[in-house]
């Protein structure tokens, strides 16, 4: 039997936790067909002896949702992998949408997740209200890989209530009309709801997001709406009072088909533990995701992130590339940026919840073509100035010189300490993911998260075998999402696979490109061993390079049957 395309001795992870087996995969239209020993030829075929054959991976968190309108191969994810991807999380989606509410939703994303509003406004073709319009649409721009949505809180409970939906608490009507319309959006094909409960996501205006502070009984009545369709929900909170919104979880999960939420360690890990373990012995769908590495942003002088702001700071970043350069090569200038970095009333930017400076949570990426996120708490840019003997703004500005402005540094903000991140991911409940694809584009990139936990967590670390690497990062966010087609590599399984050089397997150095509209700027980030990737059959990644294929698909509720095992 001849077959569509053939996968040739390689050595087959296959999602379920098995041991890896040596075999050959046949793929006929976007079906795996037959996995053994294959006969025949087929119109394609990749020889994979050496490499490791895995289902394509899944990413829980992204903010794509405007991206995909210019950029439908969805880069970065989509160099590293990624042949599914979840949009709409954080409560922060473009639909339901009414035609005079547009600006709104844009100017909400972009104070939210860095998104340019004129990008948003220009680049999307705006020719739906519901969310299942939404997804028609979607489906016009025919993307690379996969793409499944959550329908958010803001946008729903801002069509249904107007300017009120910003601060005032809904009425008993209005929190009817609201749950109707979250399950009337999940029954049109959303996977699920997602809220954000975090203050300092905000409006424009500064006020917080729609729904931070919407009454708990508002969301048991959506979740309760949600799960009659077999939806999840997705919560982002800052658990300021952690017992009330574990407990909403649980409310949530016991009406939803399943809850997942945003962690990281300093949330507290004993804490959440216990109480997650609790409601999965009660037998309820709860997950997390949380980022495979320290989550945070980039600085460097190619960036407009500095870490400094002052006359001096801020009259360099008006300054393109080349200008930095000359200008911190000027003796007069470069005195005046460190007077100003040195001086005590500097704004210096301190992450919350710690007492630690910028400066030590600042981590040199280092001058080779793989970026250095494995450094421990005794090595950040402090550290570094310390050794030197300078002042860090004094090493931050020779290391940006030495490497002729490509130095960056990357500033951790979740998950700080790497050496104490196993102990979070090793849970039964905590997934390595959230990278935010999509979101922060000019501050920040961790698209790479597949690619770390599989170069780090697997071959370099030894936390995970390489049979529960690829699990929980295929098979266990398949699940999550309830599509029991993919995920797996089986026959009768749809056809999102990777082939991978895992020897090769690494991030490459992040860059600043201006390919959104109107020139604004973004962070990529490409990846090495990737010897190709196939979703629906077809190869739309090889050797580390972008095919033409654009074979995703909208998966939407419904088109695959709901999970019913635990997350």
């Amino acid at each position: 039997m001849n077959h569509d395309l053939i996968i040739r001795d390689g050595t087959v992870v296959d999602g379920t936790g098995a041991d890896p087996f040596q075999a050959d995969v046949a793929i006929a239209g976007d079906e795996i067909v037959e996995i053994g020993k294959v006969d025949g030829k087929g119109k394609q075929e990749i020889r994979a002896e050496g490499l490791t054959v895995s289902p394509g991976f899944i990413d829980l968190h992204t903010h794509l949702d405007a991206q995909i309108g210019w950029d439908p191969q969805l880069t970065s994810v989509s160099w590293h992998g990624v042949t599914t991807a979840l949009l709409g999380n954080c409560g922060v989606t473009f639909a339901p949408c009414k035609p005079k509410d547009r600006e709104f939703l844009a100017g909400m994303m972009e104070t939210v997740e860095d998104i340019p509003k004129n990008a948003i406004l220009h680049g999307l073709p705006w020719n739906w209200e519901s969310y299942g319009g939404y997804l028609d649409a979607l489906e016009t721009l025919k993307p690379s890989i996969n793409i499944c949505g959550l329908v958010g809180h803001c946008a729903i409970r801002f069509y249904v209530m107007g300017e009120r939906a910003v601060e005032e608490p809904a009425t008993e009507e209005e929190i009817r009309q609201i749950a109707e319309l979250a399950g009337q959006s999940v029954k049109e094909g959303a996977i699920g709801f997602s809220t954000n409960r975090f203050p300092a996501h905000r409006l424009p205006d500064g006020r917080s997001i729609p729904g931070t502070f919407a009454d708990r009984d508002e969301l048991r009545a959506i979740a309760k709406a949600v799960g009659v369709h077999g939806g999840i929900m997705q919560t982002v909170s800052d658990f300021s009072d952690f017992d009330a919104e574990m407990e909403l979880l649980a409310d949530e999960a016991r009406m939803a088909r399943g809850v997942l939420f945003s962690s990281a360690l300093e949330l507290g890990l004993e804490r959440t533990n216990e109480r997650v373990m609790q409601m999965r012995a009660e037998g309820l769908n709860v997950a997390s995701v949380t980022p495979a590495r320290s989550g945070g942003f980039l600085t460097g002088i190619s960036t407009n992130n500095f870490p400094f702001k002052s006359p001096a700071w801020s009259k360099l970043k008006e300054l393109d590339l080349e200008g930095r350069m000359q200008a911190i090569r000027t003796p007069d200038t470069r005195q005046k940026l460190v007077e100003e970095g040195k001086a005590k009333d500097a704004d210096l930017m301190v992450f919350s919840k710690r007492e630690l400076s910028l400066m030590k949570n600042a981590f040199y990426l280092g001058d080779e073509e793989r970026p250095c996120y494995t450094q421990n708490l005794s090595e950040s840019l402090y550290d570094l100035a310390e050794a030197a003997g300078e002042h860090p703004v004094e090493t931050w500005l020779r290391i940006s010189d030495e490497t002729n402005g490509k130095a960056l540094f990357h500033m951790r903000l979740f998950n700080v300490d790497l050496e104490a991140l196993p102990d979070l991911i090793s849970t039964d409940w905590a997934m390595p993911s959230l990278g935010d694809a999509g979101a922060h584009v000019s501050q920040m990139i961790d698209s790479g998260w597949a690619t770390f936990t599989l170069s780090h967590w697997h071959r370099d670390n030894g936390l995970y075998s390489i049979q529960e690497a690829i699990r929980r990062i295929s098979a266990v966010p398949a699940s999550v999402l309830g599509l029991e087609d993919r995920g797996t590599l089986a026959v009768g399984k749809r056809a999102d696979i990777n082939v991978i050089d895992m020897a090769r397997l690494e991030e490459r150095m992040p860059e600043i490109v201006h390919d959104f509209p109107f020139g604004a700027p973004r962070f990529i980030q490409h990846a090495a061993g990737y010897k190709a990737t196939v979703c629906n059959g077809q190869v739309i990644l090889r050797d580390d390079q972008l095919t033409e294929e654009r074979s995703g698909q909208i998966l939407r509720n419904g088109n695959s049957k709901v999970g019913s095992a635990n997350l």
